[in-house]
């Protein structure tokens, strides 16, 4: 299950609105192979691992989420299976799609097939919170990106920001984008800053991923852009977070990332918008109380009020921190 979670990894950038499936097949003869899932429209995980495989009856098949049994632009994996012969199916966890929900796991039981969950269902939970959080909610998994000094300044009192981080952090930001759906700034930050948005460095040592497959994600202004800006085309959108939310949901977006001024930042922030924040920390100090802070408006007024999370992971990038801090949820 470990190396499916692997190969999972590998597709994370291409298969939304798709959950990303890391998918292995044991032989007989023990030997091993593996698939991830193809951009929409093309092969699921499992079917990838039954092309690859030489021997497919009486296999075991490990795979990260659990197989579908209904017909969309591919067909239907747990029949795939069937008719491959696969003896057991291992998997980490139940598919919370209302086209799956059980019925993958209960189809191949019925057929005759060893069936297994749970196989390290934490891991995998993580892996595909978003995804899953989609399905639950119908709304994408928001992601607010922020980058700051030690002493918590995003950018100078004459508003210069660049280059806070060092060139790895920046690296990391447009792996964040690659595998986002959606990227948002405010309208502000698009007339002073002019930015694409776009896709434009890849993490150098990651062999695994085929560069011509990293797209950048849909480019979403609060309020609107000038005709010339470098972010066209993209969705200017004049009404309230919540109804940007539901729309971006409903059209396919499984993660949101949010990647504008303190302005952007207070205004999800405070609605209790953002599932996981992402906080790219430098080495370095602006020494007063003049810079632009992380959030631009009115905080807790008291120390019992203070929003609190749960730090999941700290990196170092080159000289910089990143800090993921995702939201406790009941």
């Amino acid at each position: 299950m470990g190396l499916a979670i692997e190969a999972a990894r590998q597709a994370r950038h291409r298969s939304a609105p798709n959950p990303w499936v890391g998918a292995v097949l044991v032989q007989t003869d023990g030997t091993v192979v593996s698939g991830a899932t193809k951009p929409p429209g093309g092969a699921h995980a499992e079917i990838v691992a039954l092309t690859e495989a030489s021997q497919t009856r009486g296999a075991t098949l490990y795979s990260t989420l659990e197989p579908c049994n209904h017909s969309g632009r591919t067909g239907p994996c747990t029949e795939a299976l069937i008719e491959a012969g696969v003896a057991r199916v291992v998997g980490a966890i139940e598919d919370l799609d209302p086209l799956v929900a059980g019925r993958g796991f209960e189809r191949l039981r019925q057929a005759g097939i060893e069936v297994t969950v749970g196989v390290l269902a934490e891991e995998v939970n993580a892996q595909l919170r978003p995804y899953l959080h989609h399905r639950r909610t119908k709304r994408p998994w928001v992601v607010l990106k922020l980058a700051a000094t030690l002493d918590g300044r995003t950018a100078a009192p004459d508003s210069t920001s660049k280059w806070i981080t060092g060139t790895a952090a920046r690296t990391d930001v447009h792996y964040l984008r690659a595998v986002s759906d959606a990227i948002v700034v405010g309208a502000g930050t698009v007339r002073s800053d002019d930015p694409s948005l776009r896709v434009r460095h890849w993490p150098g040592d990651d062999r695994t991923v085929d560069p011509d497959e990293v797209s950048s994600p849909r480019r979403v202004v609060l309020g609107a852009a000038p005709p010339d800006a470098k972010i066209h085309p993209c969705l200017e959108w004049d009404r309230g977070l919540d109804e940007l939310l539901v729309h971006l949901g409903d059209t396919g977006v499984v993660q949101l990332m949010v990647e504008g001024g303190p302005t952007v930042a207070h205004s999800f922030h405070s609605a209790g918008l953002v599932d996981q924040y992402v906080v790219y920390l430098a080495a370095a100090v602006m020494g007063g109380n003049d810079g632009a802070p992380l959030f631009r408006g009115p905080g807790a007024a008291t120390i019992g009020e203070v929003w609190r999370a749960r730090i999941e992971e700290v990196r170092r990038l080159g000289d910089d921190l990143r800090i993921d801090v995702v939201k406790i949820t009941s």
